[in-house]
């Protein structure tokens, strides 16, 4: 199966007080550059959802700006499909880490997300079409409404921790395993 890794990256940061993805780790490295190697080692490659990155593939969200992780997504979806890729997978611009349990448990016939890190997922590019009616509606466009539309899998892992940065005390707290 041939993916697109997606860092969904539009976000707004209101509770780190700051671009959260602009944040800078002890290793010189931005939390948006790690999210995006990490998703870098399951896929064919990967874009940037919602912002543009100075060497990175950026995606406006789609249909309009600040449409939320669902508008990246829909980008994202689109452009893999006119890039002749089979399915997208997603992660957070505050998701340095992607360990390879994650994404086998994800990949799969149909959508998928890890239960309470939504915007980690897998999502075939079938979907576009489907998104792009969803978000012309009117509805809250949240992801669970999404998730809800489409039967999303939920896939519970206790086994894979995902670090949760909202504040910047939980970036200070973060110990990447391979940071360089």
């Amino acid at each position: 199966m041939r993916l697109l890794g997606a860092v969904l990256a539009g976000g707004r940061s209101s509770r780190f007080g700051s671009d959260k993805a602009a944040a800078v780790l002890p290793d010189g490295r931005t939390l948006l550059e790690h999210a995006a190697a990490a998703i870098g080692a399951h896929v064919e490659v990967v874009v940037v959802c919602g912002r543009t990155v100075e060497g990175m593939t950026g995606l406006a969200d789609r249909p309009v700006p600040d449409m939320g992780p669902l508008g990246g997504l829909n980008a994202a979806l689109h452009h893999a499909r006119a890039e002749g890729l089979d399915a997208v997978l997603t992660t957070g611009c505050d998701m340095p880490v992607y360990p390879a349990a994650l994404a086998e448990a994800l990949v799969g016939e149909s959508a998928a997300v890890l239960k309470g890190q939504q915007l980690a997922g897998f999502w075939p590019v079938s979907l576009a079409d489907e998104l792009d009616a969803h978000l012309a509606e009117k509805n809250s466009r949240s992801i669970f409404g999404w998730l809800e539309r489409i039967g999303a899998r939920i896939v519970e892992r206790e086994d894979i921790l995902l670090p949760n940065i909202n504040r910047p005390e939980d970036l200070a707290k973060l110990a990447l395993p391979h940071s360089r």
